[in-house]
């Protein structure tokens, strides 16, 4: 039978982490996760995820660069306030292992992509009497395949941003009453 659990946005980030001039790693984070799974551990090829990211929730620790990438530069969190996924495809690979297939919109533009999934882990409940799933995410995306081509050149050659953006999201969702 289904269940529909509301994504704890308290409790759930998407991370991401991308090269930066050529010689090291960024991590950053969006602090706003919020939708929908509906979840049949029993048939779980019947399941949907239906979430959504407020992109001004954007966060590197370094604010000038949190808000050049909520800039026209990159996110343009102005006018695309939300990077979207909605699932198309659920397929269990394993034990506690989903491969999630949907749509991802992120500036404007969709993109199918493939969601590595562990979990859902088994429901249980929290401190407050609810009932909590949690599950853990993870892809890769170019980001120029969505229009998020901004960029620099240095001087000792190669770019200042790389276009490979690995992503990991942690959820934590609370079964709808």
């Amino acid at each position: 039978m289904s269940t529909t659990y509301s994504i704890d946005s308290a409790h759930s980030t998407a991370h991401f982490t991308v090269r930066h001039m050529m010689i090291t790693n960024v991590h950053g984070s969006f602090q706003k996760v919020t939708g929908t799974i509906v979840y049949d551990p029993a048939s779980p090829g019947t399941s949907t995820v239906d979430a959504a990211i407020d992109t001004a929730s954007i966060a590197t620790n370094e604010e000038q660069r949190d808000a050049h990438l909520r800039s026209a530069d990159f996110l343009d969190a102005e006018h695309f306030s939300t990077i979207t996924f909605k699932s198309k495809k659920v397929e269990s690979t394993g034990d506690d292992e989903l491969k999630v297939t949907g749509d991802l919109t992120i500036h404007g533009v969709t993109r199918e992509v493939a969601l590595q999934v562990e979990g859902p882990t088994p429901e249980s409940k929290d401190p407050w009497g609810n009932a909590r799933i949690g599950l853990s995410a993870r892809t890769k995306i170019k980001r120029g395949d969505f229009g998020l081509t901004w960029n620099a050149v240095l001087e000792a050659g190669g770019v200042l941003v790389g276009d490979e953006i690995k992503i990991e999201i942690e959820v934590s969702a609370i079964k709808a009453a």
